[in-house]
């Protein structure tokens, strides 16, 4: 689990293809792995990855195929910036919301423009999405646990303050930017629960 509050922002090293699936290494820049071990989950622009290897400046990751074909992780090459995030320890602050790092979708940046010293952010989620992204709630872009501002349809609204836009890579944004979406655990799983004994039906 993760909270969604960016710790650093790293750099792809490699994505090597391996037999259908991939293997990437990761720079982490500032972010500290000293508490970090194999085995252990690192959110990599909001993507739950484990840990295979330590090279001492980051660390390497497998991607299945079905991450690869739900996340934006087959658009990356060397030099795409990406939010990095440690797990959720039981002793840390919960600043942002509850995110599992197992991203529903893709979606995509239509329009920012500035609003004072934020900036206004406008993105599609695809059909299915629309559902769970309620205005004043909660949702994950590329692992930032971020405030809904306004929602039309599979369309919806944030406002990004300067911090956010300096430590994340949402500054990086234009019209087009493919992004990772994860909706707000509760409302998923508040769905399932609704369909009661259907929810065995095949």
């Amino acid at each position: 689990m993760f909270t969604g509050i960016i710790e650093a922002v790293g750099e792809v090293v490699f994505c090597e293809p391996r037999g259908g699936d991939l293997q990437l290494r990761i720079k982490t820049r500032d972010l500290d792995l000293g508490s970090v071990a194999l085995g252990d989950s690192i959110a990599t622009n909001g993507v739950c990855l484990t840990v295979t290897a330590l090279p001492g400046d980051g660390y390497v990751a497998d991607v299945s195929s079905e991450t690869l074909a739900n996340t934006t992780i087959g658009d990356w090459c060397a030099g795409t910036s990406v939010n990095l995030e440690r797990a959720l320890m039981p002793s840390s602050r919960l600043g942002g919301h509850l995110v599992s790092g197992h991203v529903d979708a893709v979606g995509e940046v239509l329009s920012r423009y500035p609003d004072a010293r934020s900036e206004r952010f406008r993105l599609r989620a695809p059909d299915p999405l629309a559902k769970y992204i309620a205005q004043k709630g909660s949702i994950t872009v590329d692992g930032t646990s971020l405030t809904v501002n306004r929602v039309a349809g599979a369309e919806f609204e944030l406002n990004i303050v300067p911090h956010t836009l300096e430590n994340t890579v949402m500054g990086t944004y234009v019209s087009g930017t493919r992004v990772n979406l994860e909706v707000d655990l509760v409302a998923r799983y508040l769905e399932r629960l609704l369909l009661g004994d259907k929810a065995a039906e095949a």
